[in-house]
């Protein structure tokens, strides 16, 4: 592996990138949760149903620490735009993902 990719950074960067295309992946998915809704409220009520598996709770976990990640690393990339940038950047980056791990975790603890 490159050196540049043992970097926290790289991490950082790659976690922004997975993250916002796991994202646009599921935003078809949601618009046509939200399309059945106007069509057949009778098949919304049965995708409503399977949503409450306990798998299915576990997967919005993930959805929304996936949210919280890309949300944290837009402002690492609008911090590294417009901020004069220091040395403790690696430890910035690692509370962006404890926050979005904070902030999934309350969810989680919220929808179970």
């Amino acid at each position: 592996m490159r050196s540049y990719r043992n970097h926290p950074l790289w991490f950082a960067f790659f976690l922004h990138r997975v993250s916002g295309l796991a994202l646009a992946l599921f935003l078809p998915v949601h618009f046509y949760v939200l399309g059945m809704s106007i069509r057949s409220p009778q098949a919304l009520d049965g995708f409503l149903n399977w949503a409450e598996l306990p798998l299915v709770k576990f997967a919005e976990f993930g959805l929304v620490f996936l949210l919280a990640v890309h949300f944290f690393g837009g402002l690492r990339l609008l911090a590294l735009e417009f901020l004069p940038w220091s040395a403790p950047q690696k430890s910035l980056a690692a509370g962006a993902v404890a926050g979005a791990f904070f902030i999934s975790g309350i969810f989680l603890l919220n929808a179970v």
